[in-house]
């Protein structure tokens, strides 16, 4: 997800939490709900550091546990250095503890893991023991809705508090605190209904045929603003097809329209770019690698793309990899490069 979301599924935790939270307890929040994000500067280091670092380090398991306790950490000393005074009692109030202030930033960095396993590529959870992607496919990077939902969720308090103290109603409790129960409650709910519609369309794409060929395996990845529309990638014995699956009421899925990839044939090409390091490495991160090998003057040229990507996906994530070799099938080159602006 995006970072406004994660900034407002952390103001929405911090309103539910309410007067539980500790000193700094929305800060915390708020931090370590964003601070797995900072791996997006890998970008600036070109594609193939992003395709390892972005959703990887900072998305792992120890990498967030790693950020949470150093963001704890960090406001317990700042809580030590500048103490929290009592105006009406004259008291200094109890110092921060780690262990609630480590609480809390692990509820922020688990919101945001939650969300990110639910979009875009996924993220590497156990990293570094194990290179696996886990991802459930359920709402693109940004998704207008979920947005809609906790921003609502957040102002709708703030307007009815204004409308309350206009007519002199009495502030009961921390404002939004319920709103805000419901407001998460609400995205739970949309995220169970989008796997249930992801469940319905995969099943679809596995009962059909296409021009004639069964399907072997199938995926289904939603459109950003049309939650009842998703797009079919089914993988048959020599091709790949794309099909766009409608969801909503009277709609028709027609398998004969799917868009035809076909796979290359087995080649010593092929087979020269795909054992390089850098093809194995796009291989444990692609969901529907597909390969082309062209003929070149001085040699061959193997690209691979992840067609979970549709064309003109210009989205960082969307990386390939592509592999130059001589007329002897030795490597001159491989490398990486971000679909939106391949070299020549």
């Amino acid at each position: 997800m995006e970072p406004f979301t994660h900034a407002f599924t952390s103001l929405a935790l911090a309103r539910a939490g309410g007067r539980r939270l500790p000193r700094f307890g929305t800060a915390m929040l708020i931090a370590s709900g964003l601070a797995a994000d900072l791996d997006y500067a890998s970008y600036l280091s070109g594609p193939g550091a992003f395709l390892r670092y972005h959703r990887t380090v900072l998305h792992s398991l120890a990498g967030s546990a790693l950020m949470a306790g150093a963001i704890a950490g960090a406001c317990c000393a700042l809580d030590k250095r500048f103490p929290a005074n009592n105006p009406v009692q004259g008291k200094t109030c109890a110092p921060l503890k780690f262990a609630p202030a480590l609480a809390v930033c692990a509820a922020g960095a688990a919101g945001h893991l939650l969300l990110d396993v639910c979009s875009g590529v996924g993220v590497q959870l156990l990293w570094p023991f194990r290179a696996r992607w886990t991802g459930w496919d359920l709402s693109a990077n940004f998704d207008p809705w979920i947005l809609l939902l906790l921003v609502a969720g957040f102002l709708l308090p703030l307007l009815f508090g204004l409308i309350g103290e206009e007519v002199g109603e009495r502030k009961k409790g921390p404002r939004g605190s319920r709103a805000a129960v419901v407001t998460l409650a609400l995205l739970a709910a949309y995220l169970g209904a989008r796997a249930n519609l992801r469940g319905r369309a995969v099943t679809l794409l596995l009962s059909r045929e296409y021009h004639g060929r069964v399907a072997l395996s199938a995926g289904a990845f939603p459109e950003s603003a049309t939650p009842l529309d998703w797009r079919g990638v089914v993988v048959t014995d020599n091709t790949i097809e794309e099909v766009d699956v409608p969801l909503g009421p009277g709609a028709a899925f027609d398998p004969d329209r799917s868009l035809t990839h076909h796979k290359p044939e087995d080649s010593p090409a092929l087979d020269a770019g795909q054992k390089t390091a850098a093809a194995e490495e796009f291989l444990g991160y692609a969901r529907f690698p597909l390969a082309s090998v062209g003929r070149r003057e001085d040699g061959y040229r193997v690209e691979v793309h992840d067609l979970r990507f549709a064309s003109g996906d210009t989205e960082p994530a969307n990386v390939f990899v592509r592999i130059d070799l001589d007329s002897g099938l030795q490597v001159k080159q491989e490398e990486f490069q971000f679909a939106a602006s391949p070299n020549p």
